[in-house]
């Protein structure tokens, strides 16, 4: 059995439910069986005393009236032992002026004993007044009682005590082999009994665990886990429990779906709204390139008119992007081909060495190719955003490493690592949400916008280039990166500290090229 997180076994408090209504059950059994056991002991013990003074006194009286002296045998005193009626194992002694005159008990052969010196000394340190008592001899423990006759003499009596004893030890025996029996049935049926009592609340965490691990954040979820109906009676505490649980779930379930339905309107309007202006977009630009072509203008106006190029175009690459989102949120199939990882890396690189000169591009790469099977021109674009946003939020002099591999398990490993400023902790947890952009978070407080390089644009002036440096990111650069590895089964990840951010990219195996 796998140890449960956070379960000491040492503290009652962690312990299973039922595990502790059966301990306490126990408990309470052994605490009423002891109580019993007590009350019994006592009661035969008290009877079992009263029994044994009642025959102690006839016997008390017996050896009185037979130890009495006899007148017409010049006052001998007969020995009490030789009383009709006494039995085994009773004891007599007579005391005469402080001393011991004669004293003896009847063994189990119908002979006398007689007793020893310490004997005697206990039996004259009784006092006479009829009082039972009990002390322990040399023949073992005894009931004894003395009386002082009417002629004079104390007359000692005992009884033995192994009967009283035996008898006791016997109740002990049968009240402990029985009580220990029953606990133990009572206990493994008590056991199953509340396991059957219970179950209704394991399904009730059985439920709450399938819905605890559904992924509920985001996509289409069909929540269709329920507490069965037999678990789900209002009319007791856990069915009140399972049903009030399946009308939580029934409001969560339609508050996904409105969700769900929300989103995907949403998600319908900007592909929508993407697709209709990527014409209007491409006849400004169109027309900007004819415009610069055909007409000639003032420097303010050549200005202008390089800022509304360079905003079409960043339009339209916003535009495309939103696209592409909607088509990977649809979950659009993939032009599967087995992808060179390693090639890809080079490529993307070599791109970026030529747009930022001044930063150091490293690659660190295999001997071998690392081949996936994805969309060739997808996994393109993770690589070319990862480098675009080391580039667009660094310094000059930053060194990107691009580094490919392949893990223990199979998988293959993209990582991209500056030595930047780094991302600041506040904005970590949401670098790859859609529009998430951070203004100081990757940029050298040193550098200013100006200081960043921007791509040229092809066929504008020197102006237009200027201008376009001034220009933000549209914060879905690294939304598309999740989304399209995700779409290819893999994930990715993004540790950040000053001096140090990288971002890994995992994806799943796929055999070389032959």
């Amino acid at each position: 059995m796998t140890p449960v997180p956070g379960r000491d076994w040492r503290n009652p408090a962690t312990w299973h439910l039922r595990t502790r209504l059966v301990l306490v059950a126990m408990a309470l059994l052994v605490a009423i069986c002891g109580a019993v056991g007590v009350f019994s002991y006592a009661s035969m013990d008290a009877f079992l005393t009263r029994q044994l003074d009642t025959q102690l006194e006839q016997a008390s009286h017996r050896s009185s009236e037979f130890g009495r002296p006899s007148p017409e045998d010049a006052g001998r005193r007969p020995d009490p032992l030789e009383a009709r009626g006494q039995g085994i194992g009773t004891l007599n002694a007579r005391l005469l002026a402080g001393t011991v005159a004669s004293a003896g008990f009847l063994a189990g052969d119908a002979t006398r004993k007689s007793l020893s010196s310490d004997d005697n000394a206990v039996l004259l340190a009784l006092t006479p007044n009829g009082v039972p008592v009990d002390r322990t001899l040399s023949a073992g423990d005894y009931r004894l009682t003395a009386v002082r006759a009417p002629y004079g003499d104390v007359i000692v009596t005992g009884l033995p005590l192994d009967e009283k004893q035996n008898t006791l030890a016997s109740l002990v025996w049968t009240l402990g082999v029985v009580s220990a029996g029953g606990l133990v049935l009572i206990g493994l049926a008590g056991t199953a009994l509340i396991r059957r009592t219970m179950k209704p609340l394991e399904q009730l965490s059985e439920v709450a665990t399938k819905v605890s691990r559904l992924p509920l954040d985001a996509g289409e979820v069909a929540l269709g886990v329920r507490v069965p109906a037999s678990a789900a009676h209002p009319g007791t505490e856990v069915g009140s429990v399972g049903y009030a649980l399946n009308q939580m779930l029934d409001n969560v379930s339609n508050a996904l779906e409105a969700r769900q339905e929300s989103e995907m309107k949403v998600r319908q309007f900007v592909a929508d709204a993407s697709h209709e202006l990527r014409t209007p977009l491409t006849a400004i630009r169109g027309y900007t390139e004819l415009m610069r072509m055909t007409e000639h203008f003032t420097p303010d106006g050549e200005k202008s008119l390089a800022r509304v190029q360079s905003q079409s175009e960043r339009m339209t690459t916003l535009v495309e992007d939103l696209l592409l989102l909607a088509r990977l949120d649809e979950g659009q199939p993939l032009k599967v081909t087995d992808v060179d990882l390693t090639q890809l890396a080079i490529e993307t690189v070599s791109d970026e060495k030529v747009m930022a000169p001044d930063r150091l591009w490293q690659l660190e790469l295999p001997e071998e190719p690392v081949v996936v099977r994805g969309d060739a021109t997808q996994l393109h674009q993770v690589i070319a955003n990862l480098l675009s946003n080391a580039r667009k939020h660094t310094a000059p002099g930053t060194k990107v490493v691009t580094g490919v591999m392949r893990s223990a398990d199979g998988s293959a490993v993209i990582t991209v690592t500056d030595n930047g400023s780094g991302i600041a902790p506040e904005f970590l947890g949401r670098v790859f949400a859609r529009f998430a952009r951070a203004d100081v978070a990757r940029t050298n407080p040193a550098a200013g916008p100006a200081a960043r390089p921007v791509r040229s644009l092809e066929g504008t002036s020197a102006v237009a280039t200027a201008a376009a440096a001034s220009e933000g990111t549209s914060g879905l650069g690294l939304s598309i990166v999740q989304s399209i590895v995700e779409a290819h089964g893999g994930t990715v990840e993004v540790t950040s500290r000053p001096g140090r951010t990288e971002f890994a990219v995992r994806l799943p195996a796929a055999p070389p090229l032959a």
